[in-house]
C-alpha cells in the first residue's frame, strides 16, 4: 500500500483513539458520579442480597460490598482476549464479557438488584457492556495497525463497513441504555453467538468450502508461503487495491482477484453494529461470517479487516454510552485489562499466519458453540449446562 494510504490510516487511528479516550475522561466525571450515586441512594440498605451496606468495603464501581476483581486475573484474562480477537478478528468482546460476567461474578451481583433496585441492576449491565467495548476497542486498534503493515487488511472494505456501522453504534446505545435487564442481556447474548457458530461450522464442511474457490486459492497461496516456509513475503504479495469506484472496488491478495460493491458492506455494517452495540461487544463474531461468506475473503484477511471495522464501531458506541448516557466503568480493572489487551493484540497477528485457514475457522466455531450454549441456557433457563455452572 502506498505512503499516502499509510499516512491516512495512521491519522485515522490516532483520531479515533483521541475521541474514545480523551472525550469520556474530560466530559463525564460528574455525570458518572451523579448517575451512579443516585442509583445507589435508591437501593435499600442492609447486608442481604439486593441491598447495600454503607459500611462495607467499596468494590466494583465503588459500590460498597460489590465484588472486587483481582487485577492480576484481569491482566491475564485480557491477554487471552487480545490474542483471540487479533487472531480470528472476533470474540474479543465476547471473551471480555465472559470475564466480566462470569470470571469476576459481576452479572450475578447485578442480578441481586433486579427487584430491589432496577436502576442499579441496569446500570451495572450497561457498565459491563461498555467495559467489554473498551477492551475490544484497544485490541481492534492494535490489531488493525499490525495487519495493515503486514498487507493483510482490505482498507476500502473495512472503511465501507465502518461507514455503515456509525449509525448502528449511535442509535442502539441511545435507545437501550438503562432499559435492558441482565437476564435478557445474557440470554440474547448467548443465542446470537450460538446461531453464528452454527453458520461458521457449515463453512468448514466440504460443501461450504466448495463455494469459496477464490478464498481457498488465496488461503492456500498464503499457507504455502508462511506455514510451509517457502519464503514469499507478505509485503510483496499482500493486499493490492487495483480499482476504486462507487459501484465496484477490486483488489488482489497473493495473485487472487477479489471485488465487492461498497453499498453491500455499508448496509451490512449498520445492522451488525446495531446488534454488537446492543450486546456490548465488538461485533467481530458477526463481521467474520460477513467477510468470509458475503465478501468471500480467506481468514488471513478477515481478522485485520474486521478489526478496523470494529474499532470505528467501538469508539462511537463507547462515546455514546459514556458521554451521552453517562455510564460509568471501573477504571482500576479496565486500566490493567487494557495493558493485557495490548500484549495479547501484539502477539496475535504474529502467530496467526502459522495457523491454517480452516483451523482459524474451527477455533471460531468451538468458541461460538461453548459461549452460545453457556449464556443461552443461563439467560433463559437460569443455569448453564456447560461449566462453569
Amino acid at each position: 500500500m502506498n505512503q499516502h494510504l499509510r499516512i491516512l490510516f495512521t491519522v485515522f487511528c490516532v483520531s479515533l483513539f483521541v475521541v474514545s479516550v480523551v472525550s469520556p475522561l474530560l466530559l463525564t466525571d460528574t455525570a458518572y458520579a451523579d448517575k451512579l450515586q443516585e442509583a445507589i441512594a435508591k437501593t435499600p440498605q442492609g447486608a442481604e442480597k439486593g441491598q447495600i451496606d454503607p459500611k462495607a468495603e467499596p468494590g466494583f464501581l465503588g459500590i460498597p460490598g460489590a465484588p472486587k476483581p483481582m487485577l492480576i486475573v484481569g491482566f491475564l484474562w485480557a491477554i487471552w482476549v487480545g490474542w483471540i480477537f487479533s487472531t480470528v478478528g472476533a470474540f474479543g468482546g465476547i471473551m471480555a464479557g465472559v470475564g466480566h460476567i462470569t470470571v469476576f461474578g459481576l452479572a450475578d451481583y447485578g442480578k441481586t438488584f433486579k427487584k430491589t433496585s432496577p436502576v442499579l441492576n441496569k446500570f451495572i449491565t450497561d457498565s459491563i457492556r461498555v467495559s467489554n467495548q473498551w477492551m475490544v476497542g484497544l485490541s481492534a486498534a492494535v490489531s488493525s495497525f499490525n495487519y495493515y503493515k503486514m498487507g493483510r487488511l482490505v482498507l476500502p472494505l473495512g472503511i465501507a463497513l465502518a461507514i455503515g456501522s456509525v449509525g448502528g453504534s449511535i442509535l442502539v446505545p441511545i435507545i437501550t441504555a438503562g432499559k435492558i435487564s441482565l437476564k435478557a442481556y445474557i440470554g440474547y447474548f448467548g443465542l446470537i453467538v450460538f446461531i453464528i457458530g452454527g453458520f461458521l461450522f457449515y463453512e468448514t464442511t466440504p460443501k461450504g468450502q466448495a463455494k469459496k474457490k477464490e478464498s481457498k486459492a488465496a488461503a492456500q497461496a498464503f499457507e504455502e508461503a508462511h506455514i510451509k516456509g517457502e519464503g514469499v513475503s507478505t509485503e510483496d504479495k499482500g493486499v493490492k487495491v487495483t480499482e476504486w469506484g462507487i459501484g465496484k472496488i477490486s483488489f488482489t491478495f497473493y495473485g487472487v482477484d477479489f471485488s465487492f460493491k461498497p453499498v453491500i458492506p455499508i448496509i451490512g455494517g449498520f445492522f451488525i453494529a446495531a446488534v454488537a452495540s446492543f450486546l456490548g461487544i465488538g461485533g467481530g463474531f458477526l463481521f467474520v461470517p460477513f467477510l468470509t461468506s458475503i465478501a468471500n475473503l480467506p481468514m488471513f484477511l478477515v481478522a485485520g479487516t474486521s478489526a478496523l471495522t470494529v474499532l470505528v464501531g467501538m469508539i462511537i458506541s463507547i462515546f455514546t454510552y459514556m458521554v451521552v448516557k453517562g455510564i460509568a466503568i471501573y477504571w482500576p480493572l479496565i486500566g490493567v485489562e487494557l495493558i493485557g489487551i495490548f500484549v495479547g493484540s501484539m502477539i496475535g497477528p504474529r502467530t496467526s499466519k502459522y495457523i491454517p485457514d480452516i483451523w482459524l475457522k474451527r477455533i471460531f466455531v468451538v468458541l461460538a458453540v461453548y459461549v452460545g450454549l453457556r449464556y443461552t441456557t443461563k439467560g433463559f433457563l437460569g443455569y448453564s449446562i456447560v461449566p462453569p455452572f
